[in-house]
């Protein structure tokens, strides 16, 4: 299922071109992909296990604008043994300003090695929405 958070553009986030900045477009596609995380997975979930991206693409479509209130919605799908594809929207009203798909691997935060997927914790990105 898919997660959307809202916010409004920050004074920090304007380059000197005065539009958004391509490196807080990339924080925000972790920031939502981190509350995705902590909003879908249980507590014992989140204690043993955490996540490192492993490829990034990030296709920048329209700018954006201190103030402009922003809305980023991420979803996971294409689950394979270790990894699965995040996929990221971020758009202001319905235009699409950046389009992101990322590989994750999930890792055991005691070994730090990569961890297997269970279908429960699959069943937790399935069934639960903001």
């Amino acid at each position: 299922m898919k997660f959307s958070h809202s916010f409004k553009v920050s004074a920090e986030d304007i380059d000197e071109q005065n539009h958004v900045n391509n490196v807080s477009y990339v924080r925000w596609i972790q920031d939502v992909a981190v509350a995705h995380w902590e909003n879908a997975a249980n507590s014992d979930y989140r204690a043993e296990f955490t996540w490192i991206i492993v490829r990034h693409e990030i296709d920048y479509k329209k700018q954006a604008f201190e103030a402009e209130e922003i809305t980023a919605t991420t979803w996971v799908d294409g689950w394979r043994g270790f990894s699965c594809e995040r996929f990221t929207e971020i758009s202001r009203g319905e235009e699409l300003l950046v389009k992101s798909k990322a590989i994750w691997c999930m890792i055991n935060k005691e070994t730090h090695k990569p961890a297997r997927i269970s279908e429960d914790l699959k069943n937790c990105f399935r069934s639960k929405a903001d």
